[in-house]
């Protein structure tokens, strides 16, 4: 069986795309960021924490980890905690590209494996007005740097610069190849 161990919806509807059997045990895994890990290796490293906290109670099958986060500037915007924090995200990104970086592990018995995929993404400049009216919506608040992309977020995106999936949280063409490997599809 194959176990997703994330309690993303978008996640979930992204690996249904794969068109096999699956089901979904959240980790629970409190987010430890050890010292002096680069943001560029953090998701890689934290989904491969969900993988393997999921697969020590499901042995016989193989889980998929994924992390992603939003990256300005060599600094990491997770998800806002209020949303005077996520007005400070969105003006921070107004105008200008961040990366996204999505990691993804996969452990089966016989083998691991993870990876990472980046995006490149760009807002237009945005009115405080826009922002107060996207963060109305409420979906900033349970999102990495205070957008989603596949939502109302959409609307702030200028451009994006690879591929769209990462950004919505699971690089599924790329997960897709690499499960090939683990004899699921």
């Amino acid at each position: 069986m194959l176990i997703l161990a994330s309690g993303s919806p978008r996640r979930r509807e992204l690996i249904e795309k794969l068109h096999i059997p699956y089901m979904v045990e959240v980790s629970g895994n409190e987010e430890l960021i050890p010292e002096g890990m680069s943001p560029e290796k953090l998701p890689e490293y934290l989904s491969g924490e969900k993988a393997k906290a999921v697969f020590e109670k499901h042995r016989g099958d193989t889980v998929i980890g994924a992390d992603t986060i939003v990256l300005y500037a060599g600094k990491i915007l997770g998800k806002p905690s209020d949303k005077e924090e996520a007005k400070s995200m969105l003006r921070l990104l107004s105008g200008r590209k961040h990366e996204v970086i999505t990691g993804v592990s996969i452990i089966s018995e016989k083998k691991s494996l993870s990876f990472s995929e980046s995006c490149e993404v760009e807002f237009y400049e945005l009115s405080d007005e826009e922002i107060d009216a996207y963060i109305a919506t409420g979906e900033p608040m349970d999102k990495a740097g205070a957008y989603g992309i596949q939502g109302d977020g959409a609307l702030l995106v200028k451009a994006i610069h690879g591929d769209y999936y990462t950004v919505m949280g699971l690089p599924i063409a790329e997960l897709s190849r690499k499960l090939k490997g683990f004899v699921i599809l």
